[in-house]
């Protein structure tokens, strides 16, 4: 009897509880019974759209074969390689492990070779219905009809990823301890898959491949993982903590590197250059990027920012004030715009890690034990005598006691133009009257620029800026095409109207000086310059010693 009181406590307040469980599910069941109002999360939901994007900065793909075909476009316009019209077959995979769009890789990989030389060009006709699209289906449309003309391509790259390895190595540690109060686990593991590209270069008017132009080539990807276990108990209580990190190497990366690799030999083998020169730079170690990012990592804003400024001040990109510039100099961020919009990454006007890696990758050597040194430069001091001037040229291809030491805003580098008559056979001298003439221009750093053509006649018209490209300043390394013959409207054509000698010559500065030459600038393009007959009167006035002109 003692015990029978607090029992029927115990048994009110059980019944009191499922009292209220029955109230409150008759509440939500009632209330499930209506829609719920959406407008009661419209705030809510209006963080999504700012949720949904992504917090880190986009960046260009680029792998360690970047430089090297950049290097191979120099290496073309200096053979004065001729247009090549090239198509390429669909890259199958038939491990079907892989799944990447290696054709348009090597469009890329071509289109990057071609920024300056113009060495091949991209016949685009896909005949794979399930691939056709809008384009594609025009295309064919006007051909049928005799409406445009395909042009038919001298080349074509055929391959294929003839296979993926996977876990062709495989580790494995797994390590465990317990006790009556603590338990705890170890794991590890790493492993590697090879990936195989094959790729051959094919004569499409007869549809076989040349011998010896191929190329085979693999690269090892892998991933690895650890964790860390840990258990105990306190009482009647526990408590479990996981910890781990793990890495994993992607097979598109893998790929683009491949292709690249793959379309660096097939073109340089075709053409007969020395493409081996363009696959011994620093930038195709493969812990190159990875060097560089440890340097970055080590160095503070104030030091890496002061380092890319004195290398645009190398390159022309930025105009010395004799003073520092903050990042949010209007100047600085104009200039680190022009410079990542030339360099091919993303413009984002701030010193990041990829523009970091452009402005400083030309003072990067290996040393005699193969390792990645800084030449001329530290990652602690942001001392102003610290960065060299010898920028574009490779560092380690000066001997040392040349190696000139830089004060900050030491002059910039010298600039050049490469002015090319693009049409010229090989033994030709001359143009007959009428025939057109294609010239093209290439700066070594981003300037204004103004071309003038000097007429057999005697006469004088500029060429550019005009109605068709009225903007003077041109980017670094990229070809300016006078006229534009890849523009279904150039504009105008260059063709002799009488025996003589012509010539075009350009001339670059680092700031718009149209204000300061209104007899030259002011005149309508492509008209005759009155009281100007010569080039060499077009020098005296613009105040240039020597212009870069072609006869």
């Amino acid at each position: 009897m003692k015990n029978s009181t607090p029992l029927r406590a115990v048994r009110r307040h059980f019944r009191s509880l499922t009292a209220l469980a029955s109230i409150a599910a008759a509440v939500m069941l009632s209330a499930c019974s209506t829609p719920a109002n959406v407008r009661d999360d419209a705030k809510f939901q209006s963080y999504a759209s700012v949720t949904d994007r992504p917090v880190a900065r986009p960046v260009r793909s680029v792998s360690s074969f970047s430089d090297s075909l950049m290097c191979m476009d120099r290496l073309f316009r200096e053979a004065q390689l001729p247009t090549t019209l090239i198509a390429s077959k669909q890259i199958p995979d038939y491990s079907t492990r892989v799944a990447v769009a290696t054709k348009d890789m090597i469009i890329t990989a071509l289109s990057q070779m071609s920024r300056l030389s113009n060495a091949f060009r991209y016949v685009d006709f896909e005949v794979d219905i399930a691939r056709q699209d809008t384009v594609q289906n025009l295309t064919t449309i006007l051909l049928n009809n005799n409406q445009i003309q395909l042009q038919r391509p001298a080349l074509y790259i055929s391959g294929a990823i003839s296979f993926v390895d996977q876990n062709v190595l495989n580790n494995r540690l797994d390590l465990g301890t317990s006790s009556s109060r603590l338990d705890t686990g170890l794991s590890k593991n790493r492993n590697a898959t090879i990936v195989g590209l094959e790729m051959h270069l094919g004569d499409f008017r007869s549809r076989t491949l040349i011998p010896g132009l191929d190329s085979a080539n693999e690269v090892i990807i892998g991933n690895g993982g650890q964790g860390l276990d840990l258990a105990g108990r306190i009482g009647s209580y526990g408590v479990q903590f996981n910890v781990g990190r793990d890495y994993t190497q992607g097979t598109g990366a893998a790929v683009r590197t491949l292709v690249e690799l793959a379309t660096i030999e097939l073109a340089g083998k075709w053409a007969r250059v020395p493409y081996w020169q363009c696959l011994t730079l620093e930038q195709t170690n493969p812990n190159f990027q990875r060097q560089m990012r440890d340097w970055y990592d080590e160095g503070s804003p104030l030091v890496y920012n002061k380092l890319v400024q004195r290398s645009l001040m190398s390159q022309g990109y930025l105009v010395d004030k004799g003073v520092p510039m903050d990042e949010n100099n209007p100047d600085l961020v104009a200039a680190l715009g022009k410079f990542q919009a030339d360099s091919g990454i993303v413009v984002s006007g701030i010193v990041d890690f990829e523009t970091y890696e452009r402005a400083l990758r030309n003072f990067v050597a290996l040393d005699a034990q193969g390792h990645m040194v800084r030449v001329g430069w530290s990652p602690t001091s942001p001392s102003p005598t610290g960065l060299q001037t010898t920028l574009p040229l490779r560092a380690a291809q000066l001997p040392a006691a040349s190696r000139p030491v830089a004060s900050y805003g030491a002059a910039p580098a010298p600039r050049t133009i490469d002015l090319q008559i693009e049409n010229v056979l090989v033994g030709r001298t001359a143009f007959e009257v009428g025939e057109q003439i294609f010239v093209s221009a290439a700066l070594s750093r981003a300037s204004h620029m103004y071309c003038f053509l000097h007429e057999a006649g005697g006469t004088v018209m500029r060429l550019l800026p005009n109605s068709t490209n009225p903007n003077s300043l041109m980017s670094a390394n990229q070809t300016v095409r006078i006229p534009d013959w890849m523009s279904p409207m150039p504009g105008f054509i260059m063709d002799p109207t009488s025996a003589g000698t012509e010539r075009v010559g350009c001339f670059a500065t680092d700031e718009d000086v149209t204000a300061r030459l209104p007899q030259l600038l002011a005149a309508p393009p492509l008209a005759i310059l009155p009281g100007v007959a010569s080039l060499d009167a077009v020098l005296a006035t613009t105040g240039s010693s020597s212009p870069c002109s072609k006869g």
